[in-house]
């Protein structure tokens, strides 16, 4: 028992780590592209995981702790937030939707970070970030952009990552004990 726990608990943190390390290098890299409007965060491809293994929903959350902690110097203490809990509904969401496919493809699954983000996300922006009253169409329009950038992230980066773990049978390798 005690293994299987340690397990979790390393595997949580390795997904953490590495969600935060491609957050921290895009940014490095190509500054802005991880908390525009139009974001296109190449971690965010590793919610697939979630498919996988019930360790990246802690771990993806985490990890969009960490990756946002960033963002606090930037002006954007309340993304840590928002956007980490769409990150945990977006993953627990693709957890329960896994099995859920369209000629093997979980396509119901790969739209709930677009979906989570959209609509949490979207509301941040417009609550928060944009002056004067609570546009609803205003709200529509940047929740439209936030999750156009993760559909693209999920659709093309998202999609090559789980055809790679699904053709090579790495989710036995990586995350079986």
């Amino acid at each position: 028992m005690k293994n299987k726990k340690v397990l979790f608990i390393v595997q949580t943190a390795v997904i953490a780590a590495m969600y935060a390390a491609l957050t921290y290098a895009q940014n490095f890299l190509l500054p802005g592209t991880t908390s525009a409007a139009v974001q296109f965060r190449v971690s965010e491809a590793l919610n697939i995981l979630a498919l996988f293994t019930p360790t990246a929903i802690p771990g993806l959350t985490i990890g969009c702790v960490l990756s946002n902690l960033y963002n606090i110097g930037s002006g954007l203490p309340l993304d840590m937030i928002f956007g980490s809990l769409a990150t945990l509904g977006a993953t627990l969401c693709i957890y329960f939707t896994r099995n859920i496919k369209i000629k093997s493809y979980p396509l119901l699954a790969m739209l709930m970070p677009a979906v989570w983000n959209g609509v949490i996300v979207g509301w941040e922006i417009e609550t928060f970030f944009v002056e004067g009253d609570f546009i609803f169409a205003d709200f529509l329009l940047q929740g439209g952009l936030v999750a156009l950038g993760e559909l693209g992230v999920m659709l093309v980066l998202g999609s090559a990552l789980y055809y790679i773990i699904v053709k090579r049978d790495l989710s036995k390798k990586l995350f079986k004990a």
